[in-house]
């Protein structure tokens, strides 16, 4: 077996003497078992999950994409119930304990290698450092499960003014942010966000506080209008192959991609002005053929953007900047997740959340 395929496909801990409720993907199957739990290794925490949501990637895996297997899962909150003991004094490693035992958390979902494994996490280097795994998605198991064991630099508490609700979304909200992370969003620019999923919604709710013009464009009336209020622009989209597009050709100075269809960058193409950005979202496991000439006539520019600051996302719950629980649309026992996980493969199904 390759070294890529058994980073891909991690192995679970075999030391333990206990067991708990997991959701794994065998790569042909979905399935509740018992897997062993976490014994606390050192400066790494045991969480107990309180709530997970399911992801569009999560779906896309299992089509798939990354070829990963074992437990799924990125987007959740817990509580440490555990913390292994590192290289520190006693008082020091106290210390650490106190501050973290008990605390609701939230994780950045890019495990750095064991060098990189300090505080303050540093986003910008882990997140694509060589040797990184993530969770549920690359080398590392994920957090539909009871438990879960990750660094103590990973962890980022949850403030006490953030419900459960609204801290499973720090993943993916984390993610919108760093689009203007990347890119130098002004209030006089003109973005059109291509999507009304879960992802692209919450884009739109976030880059609404970086410009006056944000434009969210869908297929779904009943999702658009969930924004609409916020003061974000919106444009229904036609279902059929000639349907126009609302939004005029070569308009917006910034384009976010987030349809989760492969076909989605072609239109992007054609929406941004000269020299324009275009930023791409969607994880896919679908290919399909594009005519890249538009890039190279009109000079545009094309940014990769995945995970973003969970200390942004984090203030801007706190602060009530972003409101993420009208995403929310069904919840499940854990004991049912592989019918939760159905019911979030449906055509145009919003959050759905798995409850511990």
């Amino acid at each position: 077996e390759c070294d890529i395929r058994k980073k891909l496909r991690p192995e679970i801990n075999k030391t333990a003497g206990t067991t708990m409720k997991a959701l794994q993907w065998n790569g042909k199957a979905l399935e509740l078992i018992d897997a062993p739990d976490p014994t606390p290794k050192p400066n790494h925490a045991i969480l107990r999950i309180a709530l997970a949501g399911i992801c569009n990637t999560d779906i896309e895996i299992v089509k798939g994409y990354m070829g990963f297997e074992g437990i799924l899962g990125h987007e959740f909150v817990g509580i440490v119930e555990d913390v292994g003991d590192g290289d520190n004094d006693d008082e020091e490693e106290n210390g650490i304990k106190e501050q973290w035992m008990g605390k609701r958390v939230c994780v950045d979902i890019n495990i750095p290698p064991p060098d990189l494994q300090r505080v303050p996490f540093d986003a910008d280097v882990v997140h694509h450092a060589a040797g990184r795994s993530v969770v549920g998605i690359m080398g590392h198991q994920g957090a539909f499960a009871e438990r879960i064991q990750v660094p103590l630099c990973n962890l980022f508490a949850v403030p006490d003014n953030v419900t459960n609700d609204e801290a499973v979304f720090v993943e993916p909200l984390a993610a919108a942010f760093e689009i203007p992370h990347q890119c130098s969003i002004r209030k006089c620019d003109k973005v059109v966000v291509m999507g009304d999923g879960k992802l692209g919604l919450l884009i739109a709710m976030a880059l609404r506080l970086s410009s006056d013009d944000v434009t969210l464009l869908g297929r779904h009336a009943e999702k658009l209008a969930l924004v609409e209020d916020l003061g974000v622009h919106t444009a229904l989209m036609e279902r059929g192959d000639d349907a126009a597009c609302p939004i005029p050709v070569e308009s917006a100075d910034f384009v976010v991609e987030a349809t989760g269809t492969a076909s989605g960058l072609g239109t992007a193409l054609s929406l941004a002005r000269p020299r324009g950005t275009i930023v791409l979202k969607s994880t896919v496991a679908d290919s399909e053929s594009l005519n890249l000439a538009p890039v190279v006539i009109n000079e545009l520019t094309v940014v990769g953007s995945r995970c973003g600051p969970f200390d942004k996302a984090l203030d801007a719950l706190a602060e009530k900047r972003v409101p993420v629980e009208r995403l929310i649309q069904e919840r499940f026992g854990f004991g049912d997740a592989v019918e939760a996980f159905e019911a979030a493969q449906r055509r145009g199904m919003l959050k759905v959340l798995l409850d511990f």
